[in-house]
C-alpha cells in the first residue's frame, strides 16, 4: 500500500484511535489522529487525508458539523469520509449523509471489515482518476478531469459523490436506474449505504442543477432528462 494514501482518524475515544491507527498502519497508510472536532478540522487541513474516520457522538463539536465544515474547505470537499457511531437510529444515518458522508459504520468496529472497506475506497479513488472527460449536455457542461460543473459558464461546486452520481446519469440520458443500480454504480458493492443515500444525493443535486434534469420516475427510480 502506498504511503500516499492518507486516513485521518478523529475519536474522542483513545481505545478506538489506537485499535484504528494500529490496524491502518500494519496494512501501511500514513495515518494522523485527532481527538474531537476541531482538532480534527485543524488537523484535515494541514494532512490532507484522501478518507476520514469521523465519530459522530463527540462532545463541543459533534461528527455531523464537524463532516459540515471539513466539506466547506475547498481543497477537502472531494474527501472521503466514513462515520462511526454507536447509534443506529436511522435519523442518524439520514443526518451523517445529508451532512456529505460517503458511507456509515456502526460500533463496535471489526477491523477487518473496516479494513476491507478503506481498501475498497482507494481502490476504486484510483480508478476513478484514470478517467478523464468532459461532456456538454443542455445548458451544462461537466469536466470529469477536474471534477467542475457548469450551468450557462456559472460554475457549480459539487462534492465528490453528486459529482460522480451526476456524471453517470448524463452518460445514460432517457435511462431509468433504481436506487440500488446507483449504489452498486457510485459507491461499488464493498461498501454499504442504504438506499436513503442516493435520494439525499439526488436532492442534492437537483438544488445546485435545478429540478429539471433528473426525474423521479415513481416506484423505479431516477433517470437524467436532456433539458436545451
Amino acid at each position: 500500500m502506498s504511503k500516499n494514501n492518507k486516513v485521518l482518524i478523529v475519536d474522542d475515544e483513545p481505545d478506538i484511535l489506537e485499535l484504528l491507527q494500529y490496524n491502518l498502519e500494519k496494512e501501511g497508510y500514513e495515518v494522523r489522529t485527532a481527538t474531537s472536532g476541531v482538532k480534527g478540522i485543524e488537523v484535515a487541513k494541514e494532512f490532507l487525508p484522501q478518507l476520514i474516520l469521523l465519530d459522530i457522538m463527540m462532545p463541543k463539536m459533534d461528527g455531523v458539523e464537524t463532516c459540515r465544515r471539513i466539506k466547506e474547505i475547498t481543497k477537502l470537499k472531494d474527501v472521503f469520509i466514513i462515520f462511526l457511531t454507536a447509534r443506529s437510529e436511522e435519523y442518524s444515518e439520514v443526518a451523517a449523509f445529508d451532512a456529505g458522508a460517503d458511507d456509515y459504520l456502526t460500533k463496535p468496529i471489526k477491523p477487518r471489515a473496516l479494513m476491507s472497506r478503506v481498501s475498497a475506497f482507494f481502490r476504486r479513488d484510483s480508478k476513478n482518476k484514470i478517467e478523464h472527460e468532459s461532456v456538454k449536455i443542455g445548458r451544462l457542461i461537466i469536466d470529469r478531469s477536474s471534477y467542475v460543473v457548469k450551468k450557462d459558464d456559472e460554475e457549480i461546486v459539487l462534492p465528490k459523490k453528486e459529482f460522480e452520481l451526476l456524471y453517470f446519469l448524463t452518460q445514460h440520458p432517457n435511462t431509468v436506474f433504481s436506487r440500488d443500480d446507483l449504489l452498486k454504480k457510485i459507491w461499488g458493492t464493498d461498501v454499504f449505504v442504504v438506499p436513503r443515500t442516493v435520494d439525499v444525493h439526488i436532492r442534492k443535486v437537483r438544488e445546485k442543477i435545478g429540478e429539471d434534469y433528473i426525474k423521479t420516475v415513481k416506484g423505479i427510480g431516477y433517470k437524467f432528462e436532456n433539458i436545451d
